[in-house]
């Protein structure tokens, strides 16, 4: 029996699509195998190139890598823990995208939207602070989300802690240090107010739950977190709610074990 071992055909995922499988059982036939179904070899083959011009025309989702969007914590950074993790987990198998957010979450926002209008991302991924971004622009881009350990009151969690403060994971553009104002709090305090509505300005007030599938935004809650308990708040909103054994920020291992899993589910 002839094995395919084409990278690109996915002769598995194709059994889900019986014109796609169709292709990919044809390649099986005639051995056409990864190095064959590039464009550049392919041309070298005419009935080789047929074939791959077919599957690329009527199986384009084999042919997309998925796209990540990591969503990080206030003290954090794109190279934290998770995203570590998050990138780890998926090598080969998806594009995990991981930017440094700003401080001010108005500016937070502006970027995540803007990287979502560019990069089209499959699923984000958000925690704590993250989580609270994930949340608000999900039902807004139509992408699905995993809210880890999410913070919807940032402007508590800031208010005991005015002052100088650093990150704790290094940032691209090498600043470490940043300050916690009241302006700050009020800035976040602000977007809280409308955090569940379609809009965060405010202007448009219907809840998030009428123009998007509130169960495809799902939330992930330690069961030793000590910074954030929104559970309830969660529930009042959307449906998936799923616990694991750790606390605020999950470990590298708590990640592949507990996030990774949904964030598969997801990308489906």
């Amino acid at each position: 029996m002839i094995k395919c071992t084409c990278d690109t055909c996915g002769c598995f995922s194709a059994k889900k699509n019986k014109f796609s499988f169709v292709f990919c059982s044809l390649i099986r036939t005639f051995e056409l195998r990864s190095k064959v179904l590039s464009f550049e070899n392919a041309k070298k083959n005419k009935f080789s190139f047929a074939f791959c011009s077919l599957i690329r025309t009527f199986a384009p989702d084999m042919q997309k890598k998925k796209k990540i969007l990591f969503l990080h914590g206030f003290y954090a950074s794109g190279q934290c823990v998770p995203a570590l993790a998050l990138m780890e987990a998926f090598k080969g198998r998806a594009t995990v995208l991981t930017p440094d957010l700003p401080l001010h979450p108005a500016e937070a926002i502006r970027l995540i939207r803007d990287i979502c209008d560019k990069e089209k991302p499959d699923v984000l991924v958000g925690n704590s602070c993250g989580a609270f971004y994930a949340q608000i622009i999900s039902p807004i881009v139509g992408i699905p989300a995993l809210l880890g350990n999410p913070h919807f009151k940032m402007s508590d969690f800031l208010r005991e802690r005015i002052g100088s403060h650093q990150y704790k994971s290094p940032r691209a553009d090498g600043r470490q240090d940043f300050t916690i104002d009241e302006q700050l709090v009020k800035e976040f305090e602000e977007m809280e107010a409308h955090q569940f509505m379609d809009k965060p300005s405010g202007l448009d007030r219907r809840d998030c739950r009428n123009i998007y599938n509130k169960v495809r935004v799902w939330g992930l809650f330690g069961e030793e977190d000590t910074l954030a308990h929104f559970e309830p708040l969660f529930l009042e909103h959307y449906t998936h709610s799923f616990h694991f054994p750790g606390g605020h920020t999950p470990t590298a291992e708590q990640f592949m074990t507990w996030y990774v899993p949904l964030i598969e589910k997801l990308l489906k």
